[in-house]
């Protein structure tokens, strides 16, 4: 074996000491419906492994994500990288992650997301994020409960009309609180009011909101509320932008419809066992079969003192093997174009979380075919006022606070006023 000269062993250590001085460590605030916070924990390791660098993960509760990462965006206080949901919205705070990744390899497995984080216009070219999942709205049943009511359940193609006439056969058959429960957000609310032919955006792209098909879905939303169909526990219980999660209900078994989305599928299989319940197609109606497409993205900030290994990161946990091992381990619908092309095995996945995955990335499909505004609301920019305004003006409309035609010409004017602060 060959002897290092001194000038060899100083060389071999000047680089290992430089090696160890370029590694940084990046700080992620991340929150979970379920595991993913958990899953990308465990592929931190080869992270580190590969690159150097280390990672401080905070798990964190969405309403820190939702109401206070912005503000520490504005101070010292923000992360390097985060996990979030109101993509377009935070736009002006991303680090663009072109200048240390291979776009072309990104366009061609994440093409169809990358859009949603950018500037309208197009000419933002931008690579801002990781999409760790499609989330699509739709709802999950209760089962059992149509079973014990001796209520046959609408099948694929059914209106969201024939779902609320089942619904409350069942809750008079049962006596259960409410026949639907939604959880309190324009997000949710979106894909019913595209169903009844809501449009959201004129042909150049600018939100119209009240035309016909919205007002349609208005006037049918508040006479559910009255009909005694959905729950005083739920949208009037609330106020202004507050949100207001309908899951307990469901768990509960008060309520036969929870109209949420795809990021309930784990919670509901670890948690629910007194009844058996499903996810069934989004309804449909004269304007498509809506359901809002979305998820939660991995993102870097320009605040970041480390750029090249925020973006290392990132480009670490959208790596193909990476994306099908967090998708398989958190039971989510990869945005990996390529594997929803040959599919993830969820080999340990319940028959139930199976079936329900199936559903709702059936219910994307159709949501992109037959109501493609929902992919421009997704991806437009000031959707979070939009988000904000429908909640506070429709519950009001449902208290008798305001007439429906007074929240309507408030909703337009106020998503108006703000869209052109």
């Amino acid at each position: 074996m060959k002897k290092l000269t001194a000038s060899t062993a100083m060389s071999i250590a000047l680089f290992a000491g430089a090696s160890a001085a370029w590694a940084d460590e990046i700080t992620f605030l991340c929150y979970q419906d379920a595991n993913e916070c958990d899953v990308i924990a465990g592929m931190l390791p080869a992270f580190t492994e590969q690159t150097g660098h280390t990672v401080k993960l905070e798990t964190v509760g969405y309403d820190v994500i939702r109401d206070q990462l912005e503000n520490q965006l504005q101070t010292d206080a923000a992360p390097d990288v985060a996990r979030v949901t109101n993509l377009g919205g935070l736009n002006q705070y991303y680090l663009d992650l072109a200048p240390y990744v291979d776009g072309a390899a990104w366009e061609a497995s994440y093409g169809a997301t990358l859009p949603w984080f950018r500037q309208p216009g197009g000419a933002d070219q931008g690579i801002y994020g990781w999409m760790t999942q499609l989330t699509v709205t739709g709802p999950f049943v209760n089962v059992s409960l149509f079973e014990d009511a001796g209520v046959d359940m609408p099948g694929d193609g059914a209106t969201w009309d024939d779902w609320a006439a089942a619904l409350l056969d069942v809750k008079e058959a049962t006596g259960i609180t409410a026949g639907l429960a939604m959880d309190r957000t324009a997000h949710r609310w979106a894909g019913p009011a595209f169903s009844y032919g809501a449009k959201f955006f004129d042909d150049s792209g600018n939100p119209i909101l009240v035309d016909d098909g919205f007002r349609k879905y208005a006037e049918v939303f508040v006479g559910w509320h009255q009909s005694g169909l959905m729950p005083a526990e739920g949208w009037p219980a609330g106020e202004g932008t507050q949100y207001r999660n309908a899951a307990p209900l469901f768990q509960s078994g008060d309520v036969a419809m929870h109209m949420s989305g795809s990021w309930m599928i784990n919670s509901y299989a670890e948690n629910i066992s007194d009844f058996d319940w499903k996810a069934v197609p989004a309804p449909c109606g004269d304007g498509g079969c809506g359901a809002m497409p979305g998820g939660a993205a991995v993102v870097a900030f320009k605040s970041t003192k480390s750029p090249e290994a925020a973006a290392a990161l990132i480009d670490f946990l959208a790596a193909e093997e990476n994306a099908a091992a967090f998708a398989a381990q958190t039971k989510n619908i990869t945005a990996h174009q390529g594997l929803q092309e040959s599919g993830i095995d969820y080999a340990d996945a319940s028959p139930a979380v199976a079936a329900a995955l199936s559903v709702f990335a059936a219910n994307a499909g159709k949501a992109a075919q037959t109501t493609p505004q929902a992919y421009t609301f997704q991806g437009y920019a000031k959707n979070f006022v939009i988000y904000g305004v429908i909640p506070d003006y429709i519950t009001k409309a449902i208290t008798g606070e305001m007439t429906l035609d007074e929240a309507l010409a408030a909703i337009d004017a106020d998503v108006a006023a703000k869209i052109a602060e």
